[in-house]
C-alpha cells in the first residue's frame, strides 16, 4: 500500500471515529493532512458560520484575527496544497453539512511551481473547487496569488518561468471567480521583497496579504 493510499485509509478511520460514520475516499496531500483535517472537524464543529480560510502553506502561516463581524476566522491552509489536493471535498466532509458564513480561497502558488500546471487545467481545477465550497457557503471569495521573489533557492530563472503562471492564473481568476459565483479579491502590489524565502511571505507581505483577506470577507459586515 502506498503512503498515500495509508493516509486515506487512516483519515477514514479517524472520521468514522470521530463522527460515527464512514467517510469517502479522498486523494491525501501528505503525511501531515491526518492531523490536520481531524484538527479542522473538532475546530469546525463546535463553531457556527465561521469564515474560513482556504489554501496552502501562506494561508497556513498566516496570523489573521480572531474574528471578524463576529464571525470567528478558521485557518484551513495545508501546506503543499494546490487545485487539485480535494479541498473540496474534505471541507464538505470536515462541515458535515453545517454551512460557513464566508470561504476565503487562496491557492495557486503550489501549481504554478510545482506541477507548472498550463493555464487550461489550472481553469478547470479551479473552478470545479468553486463549484464543491458553493455547497457549503454563499460568500466564495477567490483571492489573488502573491508574487515570488528572486531570493534563496529561488534564481531568476525560476521566478521568471513561475511569475508566467502566476500572471495567467491571475488573470482568469476574475472570470472565473464570476462565473462560479464567488467575488474576486485582488492583492495590492507587494514591497520587493515580499518574502522571507522567495516563496513564503514576510512579515511585510503578510501585511499586504491580511489587508486583501479581511477586505474581501468583510461584504459580510454589512449583512449583519
Amino acid at each position: 500500500m502506498t503512503t498515500s493510499s495509508i493516509t486515506a485509509v487512516t483519515l477514514g478511520i479517524l472520521s468514522s471515529i470521530s463522527r460515527g460514520k464512514s467517510c469517502q475516499s479522498r486523494s491525501a496531500i501528505g503525511p501531515t493532512s491526518v492531523d490536520q483535517f481531524e484538527d479542522w472537524y473538532y475546530t469546525l464543529s463546535r463553531i457556527d458560520n465561521p469564515i474560513i480560510i482556504l489554501g496552502d502553506s501562506i494561508v497556513e502561516a498566516s496570523t489573521l484575527p480572531r474574528e471578524l463581524c463576529g464571525h470567528t476566522i478558521v485557518n484551513a491552509g495545508l501546506n503543499g496544497a494546490s487545485t487539485t489536493s480535494d479541498l473540496g471535498p474534505w471541507l464538505l466532509d470536515v462541515l458535515d453539512g453545517k454551512p460557513a458564513a464566508a470561504i476565503v480561497l487562496s491557492l495557486g502558488t503550489n501549481d504554478a511551481l510545482g506541477a507548472a500546471r498550463s493555464r487550461p487545467q489550472f481553469e478547470a481545477n479551479y473552478s470545479a473547487l468553486l463549484a464543491q465550497l458553493s455547497k457549503a457557503t454563499t460568500r466564495v471569495i477567490a483571492l489573488a496569488i502573491p508574487s515570488i521573489d528572486v531570493l534563496h533557492r529561488v534564481t531568476s530563472e525560476m521566478q521568471t518561468e513561475a511569475m508566467v503562471l502566476i500572471n495567467d492564473y491571475n488573470s482568469a481568476l476574475p472570470e472565473l471567480a464570476a462565473k462560479g459565483g464567488a467575488t474576486f479579491a485582488a492583492l495590492p502590489a507587494m514591497p520587493t521583497p515580499h518574502t522571507i524565502d522567495g516563496v513564503h511571505l514576510s512579515a511585510a507581505g503578510y501585511q499586504v496579504w491580511d489587508q486583501a483577506v479581511l477586505q474581501g470577507a468583510s461584504s459580510l459586515c454589512g449583512s449583519k
